[in-house]
């Protein structure tokens, strides 16, 4: 279920790694093997809107997290394309993308997140309740369907929502994963998981299970 992306990542290599180019599927594994394990996995069930996703890898990149796509996809994710669209950040995140749901789920225990977090304006628990740790996997839907029926039913228990007032459809994608991202950083920063350097940088922990 790897990345179908095979751009090249000219980074310093960490000790112990041989030195870059790395291809993109090889860039988690890296991270992996130095001990940088992903702050928190952010999934997007079947995204519709490019420069959402953009957005959100630019935020994921910028909170070291690592991004899930679940196809079908509405766009194109070849490294042409994200070349045309400026995306010069893209390799450094190295999405995984995955055939389906259970796809995803089953590489999320693979890569040891142990718990799901969905996102849903069916929701009614405000995230802020939701006791965040290192490793979770948060779930978004797409721009116009949300997270489907069959997959929040089967997690009723790990439903959140963003507040919203009366009346209001919905947040913007990208908006809601910086949110819930950044409440999520809040948390293991209280809690000691991470901490906020002298110059206001987050400092991960060597790693985050």
């Amino acid at each position: 279920e790897g990345a179908r992306l095979h751009a090249t990542v000219h980074a310093p290599a960490p000790a112990g790694l041989p030195a870059a180019p790395f291809s993109l599927p090889q860039v988690h594994s890296v991270l992996l093997f130095a001990g940088m394990a992903p702050l928190f996995h952010v999934v997007l069930h079947q995204p519709e809107i490019p420069n959402n996703t953009g957005n959100i890898g630019r935020t994921c990149v910028a909170l070291g997290c690592a991004l899930h796509l679940v196809r079908p996809l509405a766009f194109d994710t070849s490294v042409h394309a994200l070349r045309r669209a400026g995306l010069d950040y893209w390799p450094r995140l190295a999405p995984t993308e995955h055939d389906d749901w259970p796809s995803a789920v089953s590489a999320l225990g693979d890569a040891g997140a142990p718990r799901l977090w969905l996102y849903s304006t069916k929701g009614a628990r405000p995230h802020w309740e939701a006791d965040f740790r290192p490793g979770d996997a948060l779930v978004f839907g797409s721009e116009t369907r949300g997270l489907p029926n069959s997959i929040l039913d089967a997690h009723p228990d790990r439903v959140v929502c963003l507040p919203m007032g009366e009346g209001e459809r919905s947040l913007n994608l990208a908006t809601a994963v910086c949110a819930a991202l950044c409440e999520g950083v809040r948390q293991c920063v209280e809690r000691g998981d991470c901490s906020i350097g002298p110059s206001g940088r987050l400092l991960l922990a060597s790693s985050n299970r």
